[in-house]
């Protein structure tokens, strides 16, 4: 088996943001693969959106959106909403959701959300790359422990295999905390 010489889009596994927009109908859902933590001062989050993609134009238009981390129960809900449109569909009916003070639905099944409001949005090839202000941030007090980090016991998280697969991660995967270093610089 040898190399092949090709761009291989390989960002996976990771974890999915559910972005949320309040659109003319209501509000509508959709999976992100692509996003990062930008800043922590000012607190700022990137996502990658398609500019074909329903949620698009409802960003920009409103200023707002949220982003929401469902535990691995709601896998089937971050599925649906990254492969279904809500140009046809209504992917919020029958989810329970709340709206944010700038307008943003927030999902009320989410661990952890962010409201922002967009500070920029950058074009980045086929996606444009939103960038937001957190202007708060939510979430579920049981499934962290008092160090910060997630309660295994109580939250499971979905990470993206592709290709519409999902791994759980639980108390059942090998946690270790690594406290050395290869060396002592920082990078």
């Amino acid at each position: 088996m040898g190399r092949v010489h090709t761009i291989k889009m390989h960002s996976y596994p990771g974890m999915v943001a559910v972005v949320g927009v309040e659109t003319s109908e209501g509000a509508n859902f959709m999976a992100a693969g692509w996003h990062a933590y930008l800043s922590m001062d000012p607190p700022m989050y990137g996502v990658a959106v398609g500019r074909d993609r329903f949620t698009h134009s409802f960003i920009k238009e409103n200023g707002a959106f949220s982003i929401n981390f469902l535990p691995f129960e709601s896998a089937d809900f971050i599925q649906y909403s990254g492969t279904a449109t809500g140009l046809k569909e209504n992917k919020a009916e029958g989810m329970a959701w709340e709206r944010t003070q700038s307008g943003a639905p927030l999902l009320s099944s989410a661990y952890l959300g962010y409201e922002c409001t967009v500070d920029q949005v950058v074009a980045t090839g086929d996606h444009d790359w939103v960038i937001g202000h957190i202007e708060k941030g939510f979430f579920e007090e049981d499934y962290f422990l008092p160090n910060g980090l997630p309660n295994f016991e109580k939250l499971h998280i979905p990470l993206y295999l592709g290709r519409s697969t999902y791994l759980k991660l639980d108390q059942e995967v090998k946690n270790e905390q690594i406290l050395t270093s290869l060396n002592n610089k920082k990078s």
